[in-house]
């Protein structure tokens, strides 16, 4: 539970971070801004054709009679909207990431630079650092939808069904989340998704705790928007503390001044 807590810790500095430099914060909205309103387009989209999509897609029940053509058609629609809808919670980090790429990525490298010591750059040019965040994000995308997959069956499990599979839901989705955002300062390191994932494995407990409580607030609509700078700081945070990059300092709370992030070398009073 103290590695939870930890995690949880880096998500919530993280967020003091950008609060304390409000330019950043300001910058950092931009991409997801443009993602929710693409995102908005294209489901009240959907909710305007998903019918004629469905009628489209079964031409076989064009003869049934009422009231059986509009019951199968509109719980169809409805399935179809549904998954819409799950598609654009699972997709909006990694694409709000990917169109933010270079906003996210100068934002990383400040938090570093804010916590001393040397700031890693890829040394990539844009298109190869894009290609590489799209190819690694449809790689986890995969991933979650396999886990998906085989917790939907379970499901139908009674009692563990209803109780332990939806906990275990959204600590899949809380893992593939922290693996999501670390990524940027992680890809700046030069670090494969492989080896990314052996890291947070290795400490899981504390990529629970920053991805767990994230991926719950960001259910609530519009609110991702305003959380993804900090939770882009706070990933940072915690890929140095993944890789012992804070290995001289230490913990504390916030410095009085409001200069530092809340850790300070050991030794210093």
């Amino acid at each position: 539970m103290r590695d939870f807590g930890v995690g949880f810790g880096h998500l919530v500095q993280g967020q003091k971070w950008v609060a304390r430099h409000g330019r950043r914060f300001g910058f950092g909205l931009l991409p997801g801004l443009v993602t929710f309103v693409l995102y908005v387009g294209a489901l009240v989209g959907l909710g305007f054709g998903a019918d004629d999509l469905v009628a489209w897609a079964t031409p076989f029940a064009d003869d049934w009679s009422s009231p059986w053509l509009g019951l199968f058609r509109n719980a169809l629609t409805a399935l179809v909207f549904v998954f819409g809808l799950f598609l654009s919670v699972i997709t909006f980090t990694a694409v709000t990431l990917l169109v933010g790429e270079p906003f996210y990525e100068s934002l990383s490298e400040d938090v570093d630079r804010d916590q001393g010591g040397e700031v890693p750059e890829s040394g990539l040019p844009l298109w190869r650092e894009l290609w590489i965040s799209a190819r690694d994000s449809l790689r986890l995308l995969l991933r979650v939808a396999l886990y998906g997959v085989l917790l939907f069956a379970c499901g139908f499990i009674p009692v563990v069904g209803q109780t332990v599979v939806p906990a275990l839901g959204f600590c899949v989705s809380g893992f593939f989340l922290a693996v999501e955002l670390t990524g940027v300062a992680l890809q700046r390191r030069g670090v494969e998704l492989k080896e990314r994932l052996s890291l947070l494995r290795g400490r899981r407990a504390a990529a629970l705790g920053f991805g767990v409580p994230l991926i719950l607030v960001f259910l609530v609509p519009f609110v991702a928007v305003f959380l993804m700078p900090g939770a882009v700081a706070g990933a940072t945070l915690l890929v140095r503390d993944l890789r012992g990059e804070n290995a001289d300092e230490e913990w504390t709370e916030d410095a009085p001044d409001g200069t530092g992030p809340g850790i300070r070398p050991q030794g210093v009073a």
